[in-house]
C-alpha cells in the first residue's frame, strides 16, 4: 500500500463528482462534505439556503503513485463546467460553486498549471472560473448523502444527472478506471 494523499474539489452537486471520483484506480475513499465557508457543523438545510458560504465538495484520498494528482484534476474538469459562476446545470447558488481546496503548495501550482494549460488551449469555449483555495475545514455530510448513487441508481436525478457523467467518464478516461 503506497502513500495516502487528499484534495477536496467542488463541482456542484457532490452526488455526482463522488460516484465519478469512487470509480477510478488509486483513489481510497471519497467523502462528500462542506468546505470553504464561514460556519461551524453546517448543515445540508443551511449550504443549500446559500447562508454559510460553503461548497458542497468531496475529499478525495489518493495513492499518487497509482493516480497522479494531473490525472485527478483532469478529471475534475471533465466531470463539470468550470466555467459557470455558482452554478451547475439547474443548480445555483455559491454552494456550486468550482473549487480546488489544496492541502500543500504542490497541489496548488499544479492546480493553476492545469488552468493555465486548459486555457491556453481553448478546451473550453468561456474561461474558467474555478477557484483555488487552502483547505480549512472539511466538514462530512450527513450520512443520507454518502454513496447517493450507489444506493439510488434509479432515482430520476441519478439517472438524468448522475449517469452520464458516470458515462462520460467511461468515454474520456476508461484507462483510470477501477476493474
Amino acid at each position: 500500500m503506497g502513500r495516502t494523499e487528499t484534495i477536496v474539489f467542488g463541482g456542484g452537486c457532490f452526488w455526482c463528482t463522488e460516484a465519478v471520483f469512487l470509480r477510478l484506480k488509486g483513489v481510497r475513499s471519497v467523502a462528500s462534505g462542506y468546505a470553504g465557508g464561514r460556519v461551524e457543523n453546517p448543515t445540508y438545510a443551511a449550504v443549500s439556503a446559500g447562508r454559510t458560504g460553503h461548497a458542497e465538495v468531496i475529499r478525495v484520498e489518493y495513492d499518487p503513485t497509482v493516480i497522479p494528482f494531473q490525472k485527478l484534476l483532469e478529471v475534475f474538469f471533465s466531470a463539470h463546467d468550470p466555467t459557470t459562476l455558482n452554478r451547475q446545470g439547474a443548480d445555483t447558488g455559491e454552494q456550486y460553486r468550482s473549487v480546488i481546496l489544496y492541502t500543500d503548495e504542490r497541489q496548488k501550482l499544479e492546480a493553476e498549471r492545469s488552468i493555465a494549460e486548459l486555457t491556453a488551449a481553448k478546451k473550453f469555449a468561456a474561461p474558467i472560473v474555478t477557484n483555488i483555495e487552502p483547505l480549512d475545514r472539511f466538514w462530512p455530510a450527513e450520512e443520507y448523502h454518502r454513496d447517493f448513487y450507489a444506493k439510488n441508481p434509479g432515482e430520476a436525478y441519478s439517472r438524468a444527472i448522475i449517469a452520464p457523467k458516470i458515462e462520460k467518464l467511461g468515454r474520456e478516461h476508461s484507462e483510470l478506471l477501477k476493474e
